[in-house]
């Protein structure tokens, strides 16, 4: 099982995300060094679409966000951690 964190982008994220980048991409780095941050990134519409990450571990995932500039700033309107039962098929043969 992993958890994958969404987030829901504020209406003004392009102008408000700059200032705080910095502090969300040392928590990344702290997180992905931990083990439990496996992978993060932007849909290609970011204010459209938002972004997300994929965790191990749901606690982490809610840890991070709990913490993470971007939410705490309001650069971030609204986050949501779901399951995600990772699927990949055997190779038919």
């Amino acid at each position: 099982m992993k958890y994958v964190l969404f987030y829901e982008p504020a209406d003004d994220v392009m102008s408000r995300a700059p200032a705080h980048f910095p502090a969300h991409q040392e928590r990344i780095r702290e997180y992905h060094a931990a083990g439990t941050l496996l992978m993060v990134g932007l849909f290609g519409d970011v204010q459209a679409h938002g972004s997300m990450a994929v965790f191990s571990d749901r606690a982490a995932a809610e840890s991070f966000a709990e913490g993470d500039p971007f939410v705490r700033e309001g650069v971030v309107r609204r986050w949501e951690v779901r399951d995600w039962d990772e699927f990949l098929a055997p190779p038919a043969g």
